[in-house]
């Protein structure tokens, strides 16, 4: 049997370093991208929060509420379906080149948009519109970029190499306040407030030009390239994805016992810590900006080691237990933070916006035994204990997030991984954790507890990790090169006889991980040959009719 070399034997790949290295540039540069946009927004909502939203106007009330706090996040898993089903029939290449034009062009426009005293009604309308789309983009940019990197590596460096993907977010997050904090250094607060507002929206622009040049030049992933050349990728990959009882039920354990627990852990490190900074504790917005970025950029190299690890101890038992750790550790943390903040915070009060229906939270603090509301800013807040409480937070979110897009990757077959995928991710980031600030705040509001927030992101850590723990497989082992056609199995020779397709094997077809050694290796090899020794059909026959390939 003839085979080539178009991709990768017994889970080894046959790409060279120099091109993953290209392939995770171009994957992540164009990602760190689509979150800087993302990001940007939720940055600047106080300061386009009056541009676009003028007080009084109640007719407004409820727009100004969904492109705030709602629209962005809870449109992702919609990206994920619409994106997901391009990328499994038309290619990875392919969807997130289009999902990078739309993010970048969106947040173009909202540095171009004229305000509410412009255009009137037509600006709230306008944004809102421009959200939704970044929400769908970036509903498809994520599975997109760690479906491809993840297709060009090898099986037992998954983790490693797909955790640079991982950084991506957290990066973006931390470009985003980084150009805010450049702007206003240089054009000044109230010039800022005025116009500066659009500079790192239309900055994104020279990003944007740069990541889409980068990416135009890379090639299909292989193992997606291999699928369709032989006509064996899916012409309804949303219908495909539930047609089975089996790839349902790993969407569903995926998302309850994996990426919701992420998405909590992940939201309430970084903006849940950012919100309660500012709001809550009252720091000077810009010292709470930098506390967060600082925290964030300590933390980045932690996803490629925690990734990295996964390789070697296995994914499952790092989420879950960053999950667990988070859960248990959010409030010792959080009441530490107040203290280093300085200013005797205790309580809060609440107060709806009546432009934007948005729930606002009035610190209290003692004063002669009596909660008083406190205004302005600390005075005098622990600046180097803040930025190590929010790096410790960052740390379990490096634990959780650095081996999720291996795991992802490994639970699906290849036919419908990109919607599979992307689908419960989107799920738990967006409604989950995108939600976070929104229900932390109401909980807080209801209760007039500054620590009463927490109590969603434990639960959901919580219950995320019991399920996970009974019904989350392990994944590490999984060779996902082992999918596609017949250049890419391996390969056994037979005494005197010609090489044998492992697919056509009944043995094969069980065989789900990794040889631990070269010895198992080899006596896999050796019990394969001997099954097929005397057998009169060779696997150019009928052979591989009767034992079609595996379904992964």
């Amino acid at each position: 049997m003839a085979a080539t070399a178009a991709v990768p034997p017994s889970g080894t790949a046959t790409v060279d370093r120099r091109t993953i290295r290209r392939v995770i540039q171009a994957s992540a540069a164009g990602t760190v991208i689509e979150w800087y946009d993302f990001y940007i927004f939720g940055s600047l909502a106080a300061t386009l929060a009056p541009k676009f939203y003028p007080e009084g106007n109640d007719t407004l009330a409820l727009i100004a509420y969904l492109s705030t706090f709602a629209v962005g996040f809870v449109v992702r898993p919609f990206g994920a379906a619409f994106f997901g089903r391009i990328g499994d029939m038309v290619g990875r290449k392919y969807a997130f080149l289009v999902t990078l034009l739309i993010m970048g062009g969106a947040t173009a426009a909202i540095g171009l948009l004229p305000t509410y005293d412009t255009i009137g009604v037509a600006a709230p309308i306008l944004l809102i519109g421009i959200r939704i789309l970044q929400g769908l983009a970036l509903g498809g940019e994520y599975g997109g970029a760690a479906v491809y990197v993840a297709e060009h590596v090898p099986d037992g460096k998954r983790g490693f190499y797909t955790s640079f993907i991982q950084i991506t977010a957290t990066f973006g997050l931390f470009l985003s306040l980084g150009v805010i904090l450049l702007t206003q250094s240089v054009l000044g607060d109230a010039t800022f407030k005025d116009w500066g507002w659009r500079v790192p929206f239309l900055a994104s622009v020279i990003l944007f030009g740069t990541s889409l040049f980068i990416r135009l030049r890379m090639k299909e992933s292989p193992i997606f390239a291999d699928l369709k050349a032989k006509g064996k990728t899916s012409t309804k990959p949303l219908v495909d994805a539930f047609r089975t009882r089996e790839n349902r039920r790993r969407m569903y354990v995926s998302l309850f016992g994996a990426t919701a627990g992420q998405g909590v852990v992940w939201y309430t490190g970084q903006f849940y810590a950012l919100f309660y900074l500012q709001t809550v504790l009252k720091i000077e917005p810009r010292t709470a900006n930098i506390v967060v970025a600082v925290a964030l950029l300590l933390a980045v190299p932690l996803f490629v080691v925690f990734g990295a690890l996964s390789d070697r101890i296995g994914r499952k038992r790092l989420m879950l237990g960053g999950m667990v750790l988070a859960a248990v550790s959010y409030l010792p943390l959080y009441h530490l933070m107040s203290l280093a903040a300085g200013n005797g915070i205790v309580g809060v009060s609440s107060q709806t916006n009546k432009v934007t229906g948005e729930i606002k939270l009035l610190p209290t603090t003692l004063v002669n035994g009596v909660e008083t509301p406190f205004t302005g800013t600390a005075p005098n807040p622990n600046v180097v204990a803040l930025v190590a409480l929010v790096f410790i937070q960052v740390v379990f979110v490096c634990m959780v997030y650095g081996p999720i897009a291996a795991y992802l990757v490994e639970a699906f077959p290849a036919a419908v991984r990109y919607t599979s995928m992307s689908l419960p991710y989107h799920i738990g980031n967006g409604i989950f954790g995108g939600l976070l600030p929104v229900i932390g705040l109401s909980i807080c509001a209801a209760t007039g507890s500054i620590y009463a927030g927490l109590g969603y992101p434990i639960v959901v850590a919580l219950l995320t990790a019991v399920v996970g723990w009974r019904l989350l497989p392990e994944t590490r082992h999984v060779r996902i090169w082992d999918e596609v056609g017949a250049t890419g199995v391996p390969l056994a020779a037979t005494a005197g006889g010609p090489a044998i397709d492992l697919r056509d094997d009944p043995i094969a077809r069980m065989q789900t991980r990794l040889p631990a050694s070269a010895e198992e290796e080899s006596a896999l090899q050796r019990r394969i040959a001997r099954s097929h020794a005397g057998s009169p059909t060779s696997p150019t026959s009928s052979s591989s009719a009767e034992h079609p390939p595996p379904r992964r």
